[in-house]
């Protein structure tokens, strides 16, 4: 069994599909797996979040003892690795596959990788605290590096062009989930969440300088009616931006040539 102790450590090296776990002697108990203690634990991270997941709450909605959940994993932070790859597990690769060019695999991936961030507004913090080697992980991280691969940009540039589209698409996935969170916490819908918050900000004396200079902004944005048609034109408008920069590079590399 792999303790947290032993884990701090070498925090570096420390996943669980790093780790040889040994077999646990005898069966474990009828009607429990891994897929189900793990599907579980992603529904509850879905409706609570990480701070509030625990052994004894998840053996709780189970149906089992805390204890029983040993037989398959040693501690909270293997279930979230687990987790975690479950839901890279939802990107349909395929699709990148069958979308074309490389443009159009990296706009079916940003897009598959936002709405996963949404769905799964935990998994953002995650994202420096876990290696996300898993198969799932690696997969979908091997779709991005082929897309990227297949622009033509030098190897040394890659892992830029990479950042660039998809730290972006990792911040606006963020941003976007916990706006939703928000506003489910609030009771209210997100346009009625947006609408109010924008209009306590416009009545507020203290900001009148800084609207100043953002007021047409605002409007245009409130014109549309819906913050998920925002959501959606600003996200596809900018990841054509980064697309026609890649495209750039590319041909200011070949001119350097």
């Amino acid at each position: 069994m792999v303790k947290a102790a032993d884990r701090a450590k070498n925090p570096a090296r420390s996943s669980v599909w790093l780790e040889k776990r040994a077999a646990r002697s005898g069966g474990g108990p009828a009607g429990l797996d891994r897929d189900r203690i793990v599907a579980a634990s992603v529904r509850m991270l879905d409706e609570e979040g990480l701070a509030k997941l625990s052994m004894r709450k998840l053996a709780t909605e189970l149906g089992v003892t805390a204890m029983s959940l040993y037989w398959y994993v040693d501690t909270k932070d293997d279930i979230i690795e687990y987790a975690l790859d479950t839901c890279y597990g939802e990107i349909d690769l395929a699709a990148v596959d069958a979308a074309g060019d490389w443009r159009q695999r990296i706009r079916t991936l940003a897009l598959a990788y936002r709405r996963m961030l949404v769905r799964h507004p935990w998994m953002s913090p995650c994202a420096g605290q876990y290696l996300n080697i898993g198969p799932h992980a690696i997969a979908v991280g091997s779709e991005i590096q082929a897309a990227i691969r297949d622009t033509g940009l030098p190897i040394g540039r890659q892992p830029s062009a990479m950042s660039a589209v998809f730290q972006f698409v990792y911040g606006y996935g963020t941003i976007e989930a916990q706006f939703g969170r928000s506003a489910a916490d609030a009771g209210m819908s997100q346009d009625d969440f947006y609408t109010d918050s924008i209009k306590a900000f416009r009545e507020d004396e203290q900001f009148l300088d800084a609207l100043e200079g953002m007021g047409d902004i605002l409007d245009e944005r409130q014109s549309h009616g819906s913050v998920s048609a925002i959501w959606d034109r600003d996200f596809d408008y900018a990841l054509d931006v980064l697309v026609a920069g890649i495209e750039v590079m590319v041909e200011r590399q070949r001119d350097e040539e």
